[in-house]
């Protein structure tokens, strides 16, 4: 699926924000998450800087590379489940052309994010996690009804990684780690608060992420 580079997301109408939230599933809560590592989302700037820094990561050694491992194989498959969340917002029907192109535009944020967890999982000597099949999930495809519907439950799930990265930055042992999560929690607060906007929504409701 194409994306574009320039997509500007409309806010939907007065009664579509009115919605009430969409009900996240469990898998979206990010269990125990909140508290420990969170799930990973990558802009393209970022993804090309991580990609650049791959070699240091992998070379820099920690005395608990293994923990940094399992850090990163959890993001990664947190990272598969926002990829096909996108996926069945994107195939749902719901979303009007402009929020779609948005919607696969930051897809492809996450996809490419998960290829340099995956490789930087092996640099450090790890096995990356593979990807689940969506039918694995519990999303709450029943209760997508509406473009608004989709919106919310994407701001969701975006909303909750960005409040789980604020526990990630001190996990990381090496702390290259550390520094790329810190970036990647940009990109996270990013598609929250794009999405918020698309709801009508103040795209920034508060001065503290959390």
């Amino acid at each position: 699926m194409e994306t574009k580079s320039n997509v500007r997301v409309p806010p939907v109408g007065a009664a579509d924000a009115a919605l009430a939230d969409a009900r996240l599933a469990p898998n979206l809560m990010r269990r125990g998450w909140l508290m420990a590592p969170g799930a990973f989302a990558l802009g393209t700037l970022a993804a090309v800087a991580l990609g650049e820094a791959m070699p240091a990561w992998g070379q820099t050694q920690s005395g608990s590379t293994r923990d940094d491992i399992n850090i990163l194989n959890t993001a990664l498959g947190l990272e598969y489940q926002a990829i096909a969340a996108y996926q069945v917002g994107a195939e749902s029907g719901l979303l009007q052309k402009p929020v779609l192109d948005t919607a696969v535009k930051f897809q492809t944020h996450h996809k490419a994010h998960a290829q340099v967890l995956a490789g930087t999982v092996e640099k450090l000597g790890g096995t990356p996690v593979k990807a689940r099949a969506t039918r694995e999930y519990s999303f709450p495809t029943e209760t997508l009804k509406t473009q608004a519907d989709v919106l919310r439950f994407a701001a969701g799930l975006e909303k909750g990684a960005t409040a789980a990265y604020l526990g990630v930055l001190p996990s990381f042992h090496n702390r290259e780690l550390s520094k790329a999560a810190g970036s990647i929690l940009g990109d996270e607060a990013m598609h929250w608060a794009v999405l918020l906007h698309a709801l009508g929504e103040d795209p920034v409701p508060g001065a503290f992420v959390g």
